[in-house]
């Protein structure tokens, strides 16, 4: 988008330029839509000097799925390359879904007075299945969406958790809630693992042989479980299995069934009130698990009824009942506080580090527009393009820099309000950029952001507002539905990246704001 920066003279600005075009269209050659020389203008690019960027740590983000379904939670542990980025301890909080009629003997298995119906509890595990994608040939799957160490295993504990999972704010109920990052969920004394600081190494294991038990302890017939993302699939998804407690599980569901607590999901969130899978340790994997795939993450139980009628076996009924992990979720991020030196910006996403930028330096003057935009101002220019550059310092460990960054504004007040750069909604997300790119070596180098409607409306005068930038490590999948100006600061990266300041010392390394122009000539 153009503009002309003296809104006293937009309208006659506007007009010289239409009548230009039409009456000197041979002077004018234009590359997409960036003017690069004609007859009336002189062309330019100019560097805005005195820009700073700063470390800025965070201490939580918004990690529920109440206001915004993100579909992806992290669960493991990641320490980083020679403690260049903080640990960091990520945990998931989870509703369960109920299943409607749930029964343990189901009216057409019920017997005469003269039998009994014997139930056993087979086995019960928590269900995580990985991110995957096709090798080469696309014959078998390959785990994805990990980073970190995964020879090495992390923690991994179940518990149930006694605190109430609320979508609406328990202090104001016409407003919905929300969970930071580092909120505290209680859980109750006893493990539901099996095993306790259960070892979670990710594998390919993509099958569960479940042992179905009859009532004299001998085993009846065994089924080979498997997951397909489709009917025509015919290669099962890999997925975690996290064994747990047979008898607490019977305890807590199968015993429980016909009573009120399971009448309705209302009555069931009060009474089981969710489960916390918490990953603690110090070397492993983080994993990304996709909430919203096809094959979902559940608590999976397996009992077997074996009807008796005078002491001998008459029948077996095999069932298994599935509980989502469903309704309200939340992440948690435990993460090390780690001090920066200053030469150095680190981004690294969940709760970890943001930066902070300040374009166009001090306001002198105190009038709330800062020097260097009055003077640009003074120079009625015409933006063509401007951009945003950070590079990557390729001495600290790029093994798992993300994918993208992401810039928006924050007021640094308490609390903050933030907001999007114009050039998101107006361009789109595409446009704006901030991916990043590789150097002629494939190595990777930096990220680049255009803010061309930003620094026009900056520029021209058609806002004043120009506060802290803040620059943050996204999903890209976050960026799809960008449908206003209110910016929410959610974040299910766990990556990393170092970047060069603003001194002169990381010379065409710094951070560079490039202002392509158009000036009237004399």
């Amino acid at each position: 988008m153009r503009r002309f920066f003296e809104k006293s003279t937009f309208i006659v600005a506007l007009v010289f330029v239409f009548t230009a075009v039409i009456s000197c269209e041979k002077d004018f050659t234009d590359i997409k839509s960036s003017i690069i020389s004609n007859t009336k203008f002189d062309t330019d690019t100019l560097t805005v000097k005195g820009i700073v960027i700063e470390n800025s740590p965070i201490t939580s983000v918004t990690s529920d799925n109440i206001s915004a379904e993100p579909g992806l939670y992290l669960l493991g542990v990641h320490t980083g390359t020679n403690g260049d980025y903080e640990k960091i301890e990520a945990s998931i909080v989870s509703q369960l879904a109920l299943s409607s009629g749930l029964k343990v003997i189901d009216d057409e298995n019920i017997y005469g007075s003269d039998t009994i119906v014997v139930t056993t509890i087979d086995t019960a595990f928590v269900k995580l299945p990985y991110q995957v994608t096709f090798n080469d040939d696309g014959t078998a799957y390959e785990l994805d969406s990990i980073i970190g160490d995964q020879t090495k295993a992390f923690n991994l504990n179940v518990y149930e958790t006694s605190t109430y999972l609320s979508i609406l704010n328990p202090t104001e109920p016409s407003k919905l809630n929300g969970y930071q990052s580092n909120d505290v969920f209680d859980k109750k004394v006893t493990k539901l693992n099996f095993t306790s600081d259960f070892k979670f190494l990710p594998s390919l294991t993509d099958s569960i042989v479940v042992k179905r038990w009859l009532s004299d302890e001998t085993v009846a017939t065994q089924d080979t479980v498997k997951y397909f993302n489709s009917t025509s699939a015919t290669i099962p998804v890999p997925f975690a299995v996290i064994p747990l407690k047979e008898d607490k599980i019977k305890e807590l569901f199968l015993d429980k069934y016909e009573s009120s607590d399971f009448d309705s999901q209302a009555a069931f969130n009060d009474y089981f009130r969710g489960l916390i899978l918490e990953a603690t340790g110090d070397e492993g994997a983080l994993v990304s698990f996709n909430f919203n795939a096809t094959v979902k993450p559940s608590l999976e139980v397996y009992y077997t009824n074996t009807v008796v009628a005078g002491g001998v076996i008459i029948d077996t009924i095999y069932k298994n009942d599935s509980f989502l992990l469903s309704g309200v979720r939340a992440s948690t991020y435990k993460m090390d506080d780690k001090v920066y030196p200053s030469d150095k910006i680190v981004l690294q996403g969940a709760a970890g580090s943001e930066a902070k930028i300040n374009l166009f330096g001090a306001d002198t003057d105190g009038n709330g527009v800062a020097d260097k935009i009055e003077e640009l101002r003074a120079r009625n220019l015409l933006i063509n393009d401007a951009s945003l550059t950070f590079y990557i310092n390729q001495s600290i460990d790029t093994t798992a820099v993300p994918y993208q960054l992401f810039l928006y504004k924050s007021d640094e007040n308490v609390p903050p309000v933030y907001s999007q750069v114009k050039d998101v909604y107006s361009e789109g997300a595409t446009i704006f950029g901030g991916l990043l790119q590789r150097d002629s070596n494939g190595k990777k180098e930096k990220y680049t952001f255009r803010i061309t409607d930003y620094i026009s409306d900056l520029l021209s005068g058609e806002t004043n507002y120009s506060p802290t930038l803040r620059l943050k490590v996204i999903n890209a999948t976050d960026l799809l539905t960008v449908t206003d100006t209110i910016f929410k600061n959610y974040n299910w990266n766990p990556k990393a990246v170092t970047l060069f300041n603003h001194e002169a010392i990381n010379g065409n390394k710094k951070v560079e704001l490039k202002i392509s122009y158009s000036e009237k000539k004399d």
